[in-house]
């Protein structure tokens, strides 16, 4: 996912020389759908970051104290007022990304349901853990594995899902008992802060979580000070967040681009597969890291599924819509994305692709990209290389399926993809695409079902969210070995003899010749 221009190198100047047009030491929010002026809003220092990090670690022990079930309790009361005040989230939402209503309207629900999921199941991810013993010698001890919270969590979010991406993340590692601060993208910090000003002042929620404003410098101090750094954006800024993170060796969890594919097999159902490429591709304006991005459809089912996607696009009504549901597209949220989406189809157009619907920028007011649908592209092209990050999907025939996988992991990114046909050989060929999570017969839906991991391979990314790794991630095992019972001193200790050290390795040696021989199934 992209994240805007946030940036960590120590000599970053966002914060200094003011952002997004503001004057200096402050940030300047704009409604995308509008290009109207919202609010301006301070920058945290350094100097702030580090006194907001202190705070909530001085309340992190007491809150780790709580347990599993009382840490619920609070965030089940975040629950409730995501709900009982999602008109005014949605609101506040919408007016800083410029989302359909539609688009913004789920975030609310996915977090309550986020919150329920690891309220409930958190005992069982990171309860404490009896071990067996392996070995005779150590019969006498109890064996436990504990999982403690990284003290503070920091997190630094993006601006496609302000929300989804902050909270989402600050959820679990709240649940598994860290403190958590985090950095919303310069161009969305409204929302975020909103939240956060509740649980503050509404919830009257334990001060363990807060968050900070700004641009590069901002992001950079929060790596410095917290003890595990969360980060959602593009590949090229993760690895400045992990090079920064190194230099206090500060464990990581980066989600990070994606080029996600879409195969189309000729005994696929081609009015699903079509509707569901339109709705893949250009959901919230194609801002999201798991976007249908490009294409590849069997010879035989090409022509039809092409026209039957390009009639789907082509309905699409675009613009702002307030609360009324009246469109299905609505701006980009970032003026820097916009410019690399015109980029990438102007690419594509002077190497020979077509735009079959839209392929150009919206005059304005506001900040708007066609929904487009492209042909004739290959992997020459930045469109089917880079990710685009936009309402734009790149359709490309195949001979067969084995093409189609060549060129699907044809692909330095490795986010997530899906495969439309026949289910038993759509889900052959869905198990060879070389990626964190594949759908069969459906798009996007993986990160709805928080049951299983979603993370990235090759450079979409390290670490995962949802399920158990999700909030595992935020904690350190810690092993825990009790001597339930013995004398004044062990047989390994001084004084070493002949004869102790000669029953010890006459049981090792015993227990581990029968041992050999039951994993090799042999007898005797």
């Amino acid at each position: 996912m992209e994240s805007g221009t946030v940036e960590t190198s120590k000599k970053a100047v966002g914060a200094t020389n003011g952002a997004n047009g503001a004057a200096p030491g402050s940030l300047e929010v704009h409604n995308p759908a509008t290009g109207e002026r919202i609010k301006t809003i301070p920058i945290d220092s350094p100097q702030s970051v580090a006194e907001t990090v202190a705070r909530v670690r001085a309340n992190q022990a007491e809150w780790e104290a709580l347990g599993i079930e009382g840490r619920y309790h609070w965030l089940g009361k975040l629950r409730d007022w995501l709900l009982d005040n999602s008109e005014r989230v949605l609101d506040t939402m919408q007016a800083e990304t410029g989302k359909v209503r539609a688009d913004a309207s789920g975030e609310p629900v996915y977090l309550a349901d986020l919150i329920n999921f690891y309220g409930t199941k958190a005992a069982k991810f990171i309860g404490e853990e009896a071990v067996r013993p392996h070995s005779p010698l150590l019969a006498s001890k109890k064996l436990r594995v504990q999982y403690r919270p990284h003290p503070v969590v920091g997190i630094i979010s993006p601006w496609n899902f302000p929300l989804i991406l902050a909270l989402g993340d600050a959820v679990p590692a709240l649940q598994a008992g860290a403190a958590v601060v985090v950095k919303p993208s310069e161009f969305t910090p409204l929302g975020l802060a909103e939240v956060v000003k509740a649980w503050k002042e509404e919830i009257g929620g334990p001060e363990v979580f807060d968050c900070v404003q700004g641009v590069g410098e901002t992001g950079g101090a929060l790596v410095d000070e917290v003890d595990f750094i969360q980060f959602t954006g593009s590949d090229r800024t993760g690895r400045k967040v992990m090079a920064r993170a190194a230099e206090t060796l500060t464990p990581v969890s980066l989600e990070l681009g994606g080029k996600d594919p879409m195969i189309v097999l000729s005994d696929a159902d081609l009015d699903r597969a079509a509707n569901a490429a339109a709705w893949g591709g250009m959901m919230n304006s194609g801002q999201i890291c798991m976007s249908v991005e490009r294409i590849y459809v069997e010879e035989p089912a090409y022509d039809e599924f092409v026209a039957k996607l390009t009639a789907a696009v082509g309905e699409l009504r675009q613009g702002a819509d307030g609360k009324g549901f009246g469109k299905e597209v609505g701006a980009m949220t970032s003026p820097n994305q916009t410019a690399i989406v015109e980029d990438h189809v102007n690419d594509a157009l002077a190497s020979g692709a077509k735009a079959l619907t839209g392929g150009k920028r919206v005059p304005g007011p506001g900040d708007y990209f066609e929904p487009t649908v492209l042909v004739d592209v290959d992997h020459s092209m930045k469109v089917m290389r880079d990710e685009t990050f936009g309402p734009v999907v790149g359709v490309m025939k195949v001979r067969d399926s084995g093409e189609a996988l060549r060129l699907a992991n044809d692909s330095r990114y490795g986010l997530s993809g899906s495969v439309f046909g026949e289910k038993e050989r759509a889900e052959r060929v869905a198990r060879r695409v070389e990626c964190g999570a594949i759908n069969v017969n459906d798009v996007l839906v993986n990160y709805a079902a928080m049951d299983v991991p979603m993370g990235g391979w090759k450079q979409s990314g390290i670490g995962y969210r949802h399920g158990e790794p999700g909030i595992k991630k935020y904690c350190r095992a810690e092993s825990v070995v009790i001597t339930r019972f013995g004398g004044k001193r062990e047989p390994t200790w001084y004084p070493y003899t002949k004869a102790r050290r000669g029953m010890i390795t006459r049981i090792a040696q015993a227990f581990n010749a029968r041992d050999l021989k039951r994993r090799l199934g042999m007898r005797g």
